[in-house]
């Protein structure tokens, strides 16, 4: 493909509710440190963080899919090999955090002993009895696994930014809606 052309605009939408449900999962996570330890509203918070993680399962899924079938535009031709290699590296990492997360996360919920919710429209229960070491293990992996997407994500959009304001290339704006 030619590197001036856009994502599809379904494509464009996957990757900003990727990123917005990214955000507000991180939000989620750390919502519980404004309440009491046994507040209502922590099982509330938590109960929410697991159904956004699986909604973002759901899309991720979509996209990863999508970029199967469809693709990505090329990168432009006068950008450095280096640089080529290090997009293809980064967005490899991206699409391999945003896979793992949710996959730790529902094995989290389950070793915990939990069953999945989907906004409570129906619920999974877990497949195998609750173990404390391996929850524990999973969840240091899971957490592990969100501050990596954030970093990977920042650099992402730094980079986005350096095309955009510096370099004066289409890299960013071909992910933005209403380009072509």
């Amino acid at each position: 493909m030619a590197a001036n052309i856009a994502y599809t605009s379904t494509q464009k939408f996957l990757h900003w509710t990727l990123f917005g449900l990214v955000i507000v999962l991180y939000a989620l996570t750390y919502g519980d440190s404004f309440y009491a330890r046994g507040d209502t509203a922590v099982a509330a918070l938590w109960r929410l963080h697991v159904s956004f993680g699986l909604l973002l399962a759901a899309f991720v899924f979509w996209r990863v899919v999508l970029r199967a079938v469809k693709g990505a535009p090329g990168l432009p031709a006068e950008m450095p090999v280096a640089e080529q290699a290090a997009a293809k590296i980064g967005h490899f990492i991206l699409y391999a955090l945003l896979v793992a997360i949710p996959i730790l996360g529902i094995l989290l919920t389950w070793f915990r002993g939990d069953a999945l919710s989907f906004f409570g429209l129906f619920t999974v229960p877990a497949p195998f009895a609750p173990d404390k070491a391996t929850a524990r293990t999973i969840r240091e992996l899971h957490s592990l696994c969100a501050n990596g997407i954030l970093i990977v994500a920042g650099i992402h959009a730094l980079a986005a930014l350096y095309h955009h304001f510096i370099r004066r290339d289409t890299i960013l704006t071909r992910m933005l809606p209403g380009n072509r």
